[in-house]
């Protein structure tokens, strides 16, 4: 079982506003708050994603291959919660879609370049 994911951030407060915006959309919000910077989920016992400045106090840089997946209701709640990306500074990597028989997708770049991929299974 995953308790949470954490993605670096150079700019915690820039980070936090990036990532504030996307979650009301998907029913997660603060769920933790630290002086690193903090997680959004639907309650502190339940699995998060972080966005902190790194622990050893280097710049935060992308992690290569690395994917935080968050699982959305409806194909049109992944197309909503990729254009709100996009709408706040995302880059674009792939548009919503189909991408196998049970698996809908979108993919983009946060605006330190870690890439969320929204999706729905089944």
């Amino acid at each position: 079982m995953i308790s949470g994911v954490t993605l670096g951030a150079r700019d915690r407060r820039r980070a936090a506003t990036f990532h504030d915006a996307l979650p009301a959309q998907i029913a997660a919000r603060q769920s933790m708050a630290f002086d690193r910077g903090n997680a959004r989920g639907p309650s502190a016992d339940k699995p998060s994603l972080g966005v902190l400045r790194s622990g050893n106090c280097r710049p935060a840089s992308v992690g290569n291959g690395v994917m935080v997946e968050p699982s959305v209701a409806t194909r049109d709640a992944v197309d909503r919660q990729y254009r709100k990306a996009l709408e706040l500074g995302a880059a674009d990597e792939a548009p919503a879609g189909p991408r196998a028989p049970d698996f809908f997708a979108a993919y983009f770049r946060d605006l330190d370049g870690e890439k969320p991929n929204l999706f729905l299974a089944g």
